[in-house]
C-alpha cells in the first residue's frame, strides 16, 4: 500500500497496489511521453534522409520531450481527439518551418500501438522480469533448504504418497522459470507500425519510394520491430500473446498461493505466513493468524484473469479497424501493475515463510501404514503375482476392518510369502518403512534447482 494515499482516486490499483517504479512506463504521463517519443523518431528519420534540417528536427525533439499529459488533455478538450491534441501541443512549441513535419505521414495508431508496445516491453524487461527473477531465486533457495523435509503428497485433497516439501516447491521453480522465458519472448515479439490509416502505406508512399524502409528506420530508432503487415492497427496476436503470458504467469502465482494457504489450515498447519508483531488477524478473534497474503494475491488473480477473455475479444476489429478495443485496451497497464505488486508481495512472504517440519512429519505419520500399498503392489506385480492390485486392495480393506496396519495383515500371509522372499533388502526397506519411499524427490529437487540457478547466472 502506498505511504501517501490520494483518497480521490477511483481505482485500488492507484491507492493500494501501485508499484512506483512502473509509473515511468505505465502511467498516463508515461503514455503521453512514449507517444511523443514516436513523433520525435519520425522527425529524426526525416532529418537522416535530409528532408528536414537538423535545427528543425532538434526543435521537434525538444518540444516532444517537454510534452505533458496535462497539456495534452487540456488540448483534447478542444479537439476531442487524443493524438491530434498531442500533435498540436508539439506543433505549438516549434517554428512555422518545423510544424509541417510533426506527425507527417502518420495515423493515430501508428503512434498509439507503437507507444504501447514500447512501454509494455520496457516495463516488463526493466521492472517486472527482475522482480520475477528475485522470486525465482527465493523459491530455488527454499526448494534446496527443504529438499529432505518429509511431507505427505496429496491428490484430490487426500493423502497419497511421500514427497519432500522441497520437491513441492521445485514444481513451482520450474513452472515460474518457464513463465519468465515465455514472458520475455512475448515482450520481445511486440511490434509497432508506421503504415498509415489503412496499413497500405498510402501517405508515406507519396513521399518515399520505399515506405516500408522508412517504417523500418523509424521503428529501429525506437528499438522495436515492425509488423509484417498491418491495417490501421497492428495485428492483435502479439499483444494477445503478451497479455496471455502475463495472465498465465499470474495463474502460477495463484496456484502457489492456493497450495500454501491450504497448508496453513488449522488441521494441517504445515506452513505459515510470518506476521508482524502488531498485525491483527481478526476484528473479533485476537488469536487468528490468517493467510491474508496468499488469499489477497489469489483474489487479485481472480479479478484480472478474465482479462484474457477481453484480450481475445479485442482480436476482432471490423475491416481495417473499429474503436471497440479503444477502451478495453486501456486496462492492460493495470494488469501489469497488479501482477508486479503480487510478485513483490509473494517474494516477501516466501522469504519469511515459516515451515513446520515437525507438523509435516506428524501429518505424514497419519498415513504411514497405508503408504505401503503402492510399493507392495508394484513389487508383487514385478515378481509375478497375477493380480497384485486386487490382492493389496482386499488386504487394505481387511486392515481397516480389523484396525490393523497393512503390514501386519500381509507380512505373515502365506498367499504372498513366496513373493515377499524375492524382495531385496533395499526393496523391503522402501516397502515397509514409509519414510524411505520418497523416490528421487530430493535428487530431482536439486536437479531442477541447479538447472534454473545456472540459467539465472548465465542470464535469462
Amino acid at each position: 500500500m502506498k505511504e501517501e494515499i490520494d483518497f480521490s482516486d477511483f481505482s485500488p490499483t492507484d491507492y493500494r497496489y501501485a508499484v512506483d517504479e512502473l509509473s515511468d512506463y505505465l502511467s498516463e504521463e508515461a503514455f503521453v511521453r512514449y507517444k511523443a517519443k514516436v513523433e520525435a523518431a519520425v522527425a529524426k528519420v526525416f532529418e537522416h534522409r535530409r528532408i528536414l534540417k537538423k535545427e528543425l528536427c532538434d526543435e521537434i525533439e525538444e518540444a516532444a520531450s517537454k510534452v505533458s499529459a496535462a497539456g495534452v488533455y487540456e488540448e483534447e478538450k478542444r479537439t476531442k481527439h487524443d493524438i491530434r491534441a498531442l500533435v498540436n501541443v508539439i506543433r505549438n512549441k516549434v517554428s512555422e518551418e518545423a510544424k509541417p513535419f510533426v506527425h507527417l505521414g502518420a495515423t493515430s495508431y501508428d503512434v498509439v500501438d507503437t507507444a504501447n508496445a514500447l512501454r509494455y516491453k520496457d516495463a516488463v524487461m526493466k521492472v517486472i522480469i527482475p522482480d520475477m527473477l528475485e522470486l525465482e531465486r527465493t523459491w530455488i533457495y527454499l526448494a534446496r533448504r527443504e529438499k529432505d523435509t518429509l511431507q505427505i503428497g496429496r491428490t484430490h485433497g487426500q493423502h497419497a504418497e511421500p514427497i519432500t516439501f522441497g520437491f513441492a516447491i521445485a514444481q513451482y521453480v520450474d513452472r515460474w522459470g518457464s513463465q519468465i522465458l515465455r514472458m520475455k519472448k512475448a515482450s520481445e515479439n511486440l511490434v509497432g507500425k508506421f503504415s498509415g490509416a489503412v496499413g497500405a502505406y498510402n501517405a508515406t508512399s507519396l513521399i518515399f519510394e520505399d515506405p516500408e524502409d522508412f517504417e523500418r528506420e523509424v521503428l529501429a530508432m525506437l528499438e522495436i520491430k515492425p509488423a509484417a503487415i498491418s491495417t490501421q492497427i497492428v495485428p492483435p496476436e502479439p499483444m494477445s500473446d503478451f497479455v496471455h503470458s502475463i495472465i498465465s504467469s499470474f495463474s502460477v502465482v495463484a496456484n502457489f498461493c492456493d497450495d500454501m494457504r491450504h497448508l496453513q489450515r488449522s488441521e494441517i498447519g504445515e506452513v505459515m505466513e510470518k506476521v508482524a508483531e502488531e498485525q491483527v488477524g481478526s476484528s473479533t478473534m485476537p488469536h487468528k493468524r490468517n493467510p491474508i497474503g496468499f488469499e489477497g494475491i489469489k483474489s487479485l488473480w481472480k479479478r484480472f484473469m478474465p482479462q484474457a477473455v477481453t484480450m481475445h475479444l479485442d482480436q476482432i476489429s471490423e475491416h481495417q479497424r473499429d474503436l471497440t478495443n479503444s477502451a478495453s485496451q486501456r486496462y492492460t497497464q493495470e494488469l501489469l501493475v497488479v501482477f508486479d505488486y503480487s510478485i513483490r508481495r509473494l517474494q516477501r512472504i516466501s522469504e519469511r515463510l515459516v515451515v513446520d517440519r515437525e507438523r509435516m512429519r506428524e501429518n505424514f505419520m497419519i498415513s504411514k501404514d497405508n503408504i505401503i500399498a503402492e510399493p507392495l503392489y508394484i513389487l508383487l506385480s514385478y515378481y509375478g503375482h497375477p493380480d497384485a492390485h486386487e490382492y493389496v486392495r482386499r488386504k487394505s480393506i481387511q486392515a481397516y476392518a480389523e484396525n490393523k496396519s497393512l503390514r501386519e495383515v500381509v507380512e505373515h500371509d502365506e498367499e504372498i510369502s513366496s513373493y515377499l522372499r524375492k524382495f531385496t533388502e533395499e526393496q523391503k526397506e522402501k516397502v515397509f518403512d514409509a519414510e524411505k519411499y520418497v523416490g528421487i524427490a530430493a535428487k530431482k529437487t536439486e536437479k531442477v534447482a541447479d538447472y534454473w540457478d545456472n540459467l539465472l547466472q548465465t542470464g535469462i
